[in-house]
Parts: structure tokens; C-alpha cells; sequence
């Protein structure tokens, strides 16, 4: 049981790596596009669709695309990040309380 908590807790540090590739190849790959074309918005519009397509979307209509990707590639990661963190930390006090018996 010790074994196989700790291999699970190494499994999902392994996948925390990978969200961090992931947010690294494919989230930057966006914003370096809207960077260049200097596409500005804040964190209220990458969480509010409402605030995003209102305010954002007609100021950079040609743009539309690449935000769109962007948004959804952090929304993504943070939601793979979020997860992963909540397992870890579940697995965690799972093995802090364990007992060998």
C-alpha cells in the first residue's frame, strides 16, 4: 500500500511536469501571436465568456481566433493543473496518515 501511494503521488508530480509543458508549448505559442499584434486584455476576460466576447472580440476582430485559442488553452491548464494539485494533495494525507501494520 506504502508502495503504490507513493508511485501514484511520483505519477502525478510526473503529470504536473507535463501540464507545465503543456502550458509552456501551447499557451506562449498563442500568446507570442497576440503579443506581436498587440492584443491587450486582463484575467477578468479569460474567465467571463460574457466579458470576453462583449469587450475583447469587437475591439480585435481579427484576432478573434488566436484569443479564442489562448482562452481556452489556459482555461484548460488550469483546469489539468487544478486537478493534479488535488490529488496530490489527496494521495498526500492518505500517506501522511498511513500506518504500516
Amino acid at each position: 500500500m506504502f508502495l503504490t501511494l507513493v508511485t501514484i503521488i511520483i505519477a502525478l508530480f510526473i503529470a504536473m511536469l507535463f501540464v507545465n509543458v503543456y502550458f509552456r508549448v501551447k499557451v506562449l505559442k498563442s500568446y507570442k501571436i497576440l503579443v506581436q499584434n498587440n492584443v491587450q486584455f486582463g484575467a477578468r476576460h479569460v474567465f467571463s465568456n460574457k466579458k470576453l466576447e462583449e469587450e475583447v472580440y469587437p475591439k480585435y476582430p481579427q484576432h478573434k481566433e488566436d484569443i479564442h485559442t489562448f482562452v481556452k488553452n489556459i482555461r484548460n491548464t488550469i483546469n489539468m493543473a487544478s486537478v493534479l494539485i488535488a490529488l496530490i494533495t489527496l494521495f498526500g494525507a492518505v500517506l501522511m496518515y498511513y500506518r504500516y501494520e
